[in-house]
């Protein structure tokens, strides 16, 4: 195996937006990049196939247009959610910060509808105003 071969590969699927890092007064630079690695779309696999097969491809498309936006208290992850009205369900992307401070997408999976709607009466998950 050559050293190439045994690196992650890794690919850009979003950028941090201005909207974002004021909704959520996030300390990070307007256009950082967002990747997703293979070690990253390996854990979805494993912790959320079925969300997964459904929404994978959509990773992008939520992180660029999420519907809701929350800051996670306990792992500072950013997550970026959206309804699919045709299918009545939210679906979290979870993005995370890596010790070298890039950011990665983490996680992709069907929220409780009661649970979005208490994050909502909280306040906790901020709707994006398009």
């Amino acid at each position: 195996m050559t050293e190439s071969s045994e690196k992650l590969k890794t690919s850009k699927i979003g950028k941090l937006e201005d909207k974002v890092i004021s909704l959520l007064s996030l300390d990070f630079d307007s256009g950082s990049p967002i990747y997703i690695g293979e070690s990253n779309i390996e854990h979805m696999k494993n912790t959320h196939p079925d969300d997964y097969n459904k929404y994978g491809n959509k990773i992008s498309e939520i992180i660029s247009a999420p519907d809701y936006l929350r800051q996670n208290p306990k792992d500072g992850s950013i997550e970026y959610v959206k309804e699919y009205r045709v299918n009545n369900e939210f679906v979290k992307v979870a993005v995370r910060v890596s010790g070298s401070g890039v950011l990665f997408a983490r996680s992709v999976y069907v929220l409780n509808a009661n649970r979005i709607n208490n994050f909502i009466k909280k306040g906790t998950l901020k709707k994006l105003d398009k």
